[in-house]
C-alpha cells in the first residue's frame, strides 16, 4: 500500500492537495491509489509512468512577451534541450503586441511565434499557451518571463519537480530561502509578501511567493486549470488549484530582481498592481467560497442592525416610549434585512458553485479526451507507441 503522505525533499515548500480520480475514471483511480479526500495522496512519479508506456514527455516551454527584442532571443536559447524524463522540448513565445522586433529575434533563435494581434494582457496570454499546450498534447508547461529576469537553465529544476517530486504546480520562490532573496524595492517586496499572506489567509496554506510567474505545470493541473483574468495570471492559478486540491511546491530560486532592460507592465504601477490583483483573488476566492465569502459581509450588517435594535427596545424599557429614537427602529430593520438577505445570495452561490464543479468535471473529461488524443498523434507521428 502506498503511504498516505509522500518523502519531502528539503528545501521544497508544499502544499497539500491531491487530485482526486473521477467517478467512473478508471484510469484515474489506477493512478491515483489509497487516496482520502483532503489528505496528502502519494507522490506520482511520472517519468517512471511515462516510461513504462513507453511515452516520452513532451515539455511544451511558453514565453510571453511584450517589447522583449532585447533580451527574448538569449531566453529561447538558453532553454535546457536535455532534461531528465523529458523526450521533446518545444518553446513558444507569445507576441503579446509588440511594437519592437521580439517576435523577429524569438524566431531568429529558433521559437515558434504566436501574435496576439494587440495587447490583450498577461492573463491572456497565458490562457493562450495552456490551450496550444492541451492541444499539442504537451505533458508538462512552462511559463517564463521573456524579460531575462530568471534563469532558463533553472527550467530543469522545476520539471524535476513535477515529474519526479509528484508536484501539479511547481513554482519558483524568490523567499523561501532568505539567502536567495533578490534585490528589489522595499516597496515590491512588502507587497509580495501582503499578497503572500492574503494567499494564506484565503487557502489556509502558507506559501511565500505567490506573484512569481516562472512555473511548471502538469498535464493534470492544465486540464484543472480554469483562469479568467486577463491582466495576470500568477495569484488566480494559485487559488484556483489550491482551491482544488491539487499538490503546489515552491523551488527556491535565485533570480534577477529588476529588470536589465525597460520596467515591468505588470508592477508598474504598485497600487494600480495592488488593486487589480486584490480584484482577482477576492473574485476568485468569492466563486469558490460564496458562503463564506458573504456571511462575512452579512455579518456586519446583522450586527450593525442587532446593535441598533438593541438600543430601541433598551430605549423603550427605560421610558416606554421609542420616541425619539424610532430611527433606529428602521435602519436597524433594514440592516437585518440586508444581512439575511446577503446569507441567501451565500447559500444560493454555494448550489451555484456545486453546479459549476460538475460543469467543470464535464469540461475536465472533454479537455482530457481531446489532449489524450493529441498525444496519441504526437507519439505515432514521431513512430512511438501510443
Amino acid at each position: 500500500m502506498a503511504p498516505l503522505i509522500p518523502a519531502r525533499r528539503p528545501g521544497l515548500s508544499y502544499c497539500k492537495g491531491v487530485i482526486l480520480p473521477e467517478i467512473g475514471d478508471a484510469a484515474g483511480a489506477a493512478r491515483t491509489p489509497n487516496l482520502t479526500p483532503g489528505r496528502i495522496g502519494p507522490r506520482v512519479d511520472l517519468t517512471m509512468a511515462n516510461e513504462s508506456d513507453g511515452h516520452a514527455n513532451h515539455l511544451l516551454v511558453i514565453v510571453p512577451c511584450l517589447d522583449e527584442e532585447n533580451t527574448v532571443g538569449d531566453v529561447v536559447r538558453n532553454v535546457p534541450t536535455e532534461i531528465p524524463g523529458v523526450g521533446r522540448t518545444e518553446v513558444i513565445v507569445i507576441d503579446d503586441g509588440s511594437s519592437d522586433a521580439t517576435a523577429e529575434r524569438a524566431r531568429e533563435a529558433g521559437a515558434t511565434v504566436i501574435e496576439n494581434g494587440s495587447n490583450r494582457g498577461l492573463g491572456w496570454s497565458f490562457r493562450k499557451g495552456v490551450e496550444v499546450a492541451l492541444a499539442r498534447g504537451a505533458d508538462v508547461l512552462v511559463n517564463i518571463d521573456g524579460d531575462g529576469q530568471f534563469d532558463p537553465a533553472d527550467i530543469r529544476r522545476l520539471v524535476k519537480a513535477v515529474l519526479e517530486d509528484g508536484a501539479h504546480m511547481a513554482t519558483a520562490s524568490r523567499f523561501l530561502n532568505p539567502e536567495l532573496t533578490p534585490q528589489m524595492p522595499a516597496i515590491k517586496r512588502w507587497g509580495n509578501h501582503r499578497v503572500a499572506r492574503i494567499v494564506w489567509l484565503l487557502t489556509g496554506e502558507r506559501f511565500r511567493d505567490v506573484s512569481c510567474g516562472f512555473r511548471a505545470f502538469s498535464s493534470e493541473a492544465l486540464l484543472r486549470l480554469n483562469l479568467f483574468g486577463s491582466f495576470t495570471h500568477t495569484q488566480e492559478a494559485f487559488l484556483d488549484l489550491a482551491f482544488k486540491e491539487l499538490r503546489i511546491l515552491e523551488v527556491p530560486m535565485k533570480v534577477r530582481g529588476t529588470r536589465e532592460f525597460g520596467e515591468s507592465r505588470i508592477a508598474a504601477s504598485i497600487p494600480r498592481y495592488a488593486a487589480r490583483s486584490l480584484k482577482i483573488m477576492v473574485r476568485a476566492f468569492a466563486s469558490y467560497r460564496p458562503f463564506v465569502f458573504l456571511s462575512a459581509i452579512a455579518s456586519v450588517f446583522l450586527v450593525l442592525g442587532l446593535g441598533l435594535l438593541t438600543f430601541l427596545a433598551t430605549h423603550y424599557l427605560n421610558s416606554g416610549s421609542f420616541s425619539p429614537h424610532i430611527w433606529s427602529g428602521f435602519v436597524g430593520g433594514s440592516f437585518m434585512l440586508l444581512g439575511l438577505s446577503t446569507l441567501t445570495l451565500g447559500i444560493i452561490g454555494e448550489v451555484l458553485v456545486r453546479i459549476r464543479m460538475n460543469q467543470e468535471r464535464i469540461l475536465y473529461f472533454l479537455k482530457r479526451t481531446s489532449w489524450e488524443r493529441a498525444r496519441s498523434e504526437v507519439d505515432r507521428s514521431e513512430g512511438e507507441p501510443s
